[in-house]
């Protein structure tokens, strides 16, 4: 059973977001996915993700993601961004992004986390506000 808060967010594609056929250019997606984990940091956790990375030099990188895309999003279309914790280990962290344009379901994907020094460039254990957060 999964433990962990689901954190979501509306989100409209924009002009910017769509190649020439009007529809979102599937890089884009993955922008979006990144902007919903800093989103969920500071809006959902409650600790700012330019913190993290600036002054306590805690990086956040992407060591696996696997995307489904079930459906097309075009210029306009508002959608709903839902990021759920699935894993907490000892220095990665496994989500699930769902991307929603009303009930249609237009992106999936797992990514999995893993926190770094960003001095170092290793893995290090998760920072206690980040576990206290996730278990709020």
């Amino acid at each position: 059973m999964n433990t962990y808060r689901p954190f979501s967010a509306p989100r409209t594609v924009r002009f910017a977001d769509c190649d020439p056929a009007g529809i979102v250019f599937f890089p884009q997606y993955l922008v979006m996915l990144n902007t919903q984990v800093e989103q969920w940091f500071d809006d959902g956790l409650g600790i700012a993700y330019a913190g993290l990375i600036g002054a306590r030099r805690v990086g956040l990188p992407t060591v696996r993601l696997e995307v489904d895309f079930t459906a097309v999003s075009r210029h306009g279309d508002a959608l709903r961004l839902q990021l759920q914790p699935l894993q907490l280990g000892r220095t990665s962290m496994h989500v699930e992004h769902t991307f929603w344009g009303g009930e249609e379901l237009r992106l999936r994907a797992r990514q999995v986390l893993v926190c770094t020094s960003l001095e170092t460039h290793r893995p290090q254990p998760w920072p206690e506000d980040i576990v206290a957060a996730l278990q709020r």
